[in-house]
Formats: C-alpha cells, structure tokens, sequence
C-alpha cells in the first residue's frame, strides 16, 4: 500500500436547485468567500489557477488547478492537480428530493515532503484533517446558496 496515496468522497446534500449549485461550485477563484479552509484561489488562465489550503493542521497545501472537464448538462467539473498534492478532484451535481447532491471525489498522491515522512503515523489525522474541510465547506456552500 502506498501511504501517501489518499481517495476521498463527500456528498453534500443542499436543498438549492442543480444549476444554482453548479455555478456557485464552478466559480473556484470564488472558494476563499465561502470556504474558509480554501486560502486563496488565484486565476492564472481560463483553464488554470493556484489554490492554498490549509484546515486544521499548521500547513498549507499549494497546488496548479487545471480544468479538464467542464459539463453543466451532466452535472460534472473536473480538474487535475499537481503540486503537494498530485492527483484528480471532481464535483458532480445531481438533483436529489428537492434540492441537489453535490458528490466530491478526489484521488491524490501527496507530494508534500513533510506528510510523505509521516505518512504512516499521520494518515489517520490526514484524514481527519480532510474531513474538516469538507464539513466547513458543505456549511460554506449551504450559508452561500442562501444568500444568492
């Protein structure tokens, strides 16, 4: 097994309608307003920007965001990462009930110098780092959509 090999998946189910969700969740360079742990989002091109994260755990994670599938009829935006954290990260956005699901996936290999020595003892808090961020992010996502 490789330790600082991570896959993630997160549903969010918000009572906003799909295209509503999608367009708060396609504007990244938008994240920092309502994603605390999203630091900053900076556009280098149409296609390209430089994201800073940092949760709970004293380090930020920098990564180049590229887009490689943008598809509002099927719900879908999906970008490539390189930095300390290599990898994928996708949103799909369906109708559920009355409002929307919107299902976070993301398989990275950590290039972060740090977390690849403590891969093994730290993968637990990694992990738990990570499903901070996704919880203040949904809370984000919900106070956002309630303002638009």
């Amino acid at each position: 097994m490789d330790w600082s090999h991570y896959r993630f998946v997160s549903i969010w189910d918000v009572s906003a309608p799909p295209a509503v969700v999608y367009g708060v969740l396609e504007r990244a360079e938008e994240y920092p307003r309502w994603w605390p742990q999203i630091r900053e989002a900076a556009t280098v091109d149409d296609a390209t920007g430089i994201m800073r994260i940092r949760s709970f755990l004293p380090y930020d994670l920098v990564m180049t965001v590229r887009e490689s599938r943008r598809d509002p009829a099927a719900g879908v935006l999906e970008v490539t990462l390189d930095g300390d954290l290599d990898g994928w990260a996708r949103w799909t956005v369906t109708a559920h009930g009355t409002g929307t699901r919107a299902t976070y996936e993301q398989e990275v290999e950590v290039r972060r110098t740090v977390m690849r020595l403590l891969a093994v003892p730290g993968r637990v808090v990694f992990r738990a780092n990570h499903a901070l961020m996704m919880r203040a992010g949904r809370r984000g996502l919900v106070a956002r959509l309630e303002g638009v």
